[in-house]
């Protein structure tokens, strides 16, 4: 592999990990943040977070003990996944949980849109419908979830291959001797 397609692979992986941790931090963001633009405190928090309770709902696909358990730790997560992947610690990690958790997301959205449930996706807080858009873009954001966690695993890959000294972002990732 030639140094300047190395260096490309490398930039269009950094792009795409950016771009993805963005995605997720602006996501937590937008369901955690307050709902009537007042401050930020923990009465308002737990109204934003019961908004999206109810957007999860919607789907018809969990208990009301297993929304109330998704609603309270899915913004959470999302906002320390989106801090992981900017961070790029143990990106063939970051990127699959990504990619599993994108492609979860877009099955269930898929089911729902087949059902003619004319819901809110959730995926941005409250207000957005779920229809052919919210799926495109959902679509492309798994697509590049696949590729940023392909071309991690594959950049560690060649790092092991030639000898170089693995990168702090992929250490633990590094094969048992």
């Amino acid at each position: 592999m030639s140094r300047q397609t190395s260096k490309t692979g490398k930039v269009l992986l950094l792009i795409g990990r950016v771009a993805l941790a963005g995605i997720f931090i602006f996501a937590a963001y937008a369901k955690m943040k307050p709902q009537s633009g007042g401050e930020w405190s923990l009465g308002q928090l737990r109204v934003s977070l019961a908004m999206f309770a109810m957007q999860v709902d919607s789907y018809q696909l969990l208990s009301p003990s297993m929304v109330s358990f998704v609603s309270r730790t899915l913004p959470p997560f999302e906002l320390f996944l989106g801090l992981w992947l900017l961070s790029g610690v143990l990106l063939p990690l970051s990127g699959l949980i990504t990619t599993l958790l994108l492609g979860g997301f877009f099955s269930v959205m898929v089911r729902s849109y087949r059902m003619g449930l004319e819901i809110n996706c959730g995926c941005f807080g409250p207000g957005e419908r779920l229809g052919p858009l919210t799926l495109l873009r959902d679509g492309s954001l798994l697509a590049l979830a696949i590729a940023v966690t392909v071309g991690a695993f594959w950049m560690y890959r060649k790092r092991a291959e030639s000898g170089e000294a693995p990168a702090v972002s992929d250490v633990a990732m590094r094969p048992a001797s």
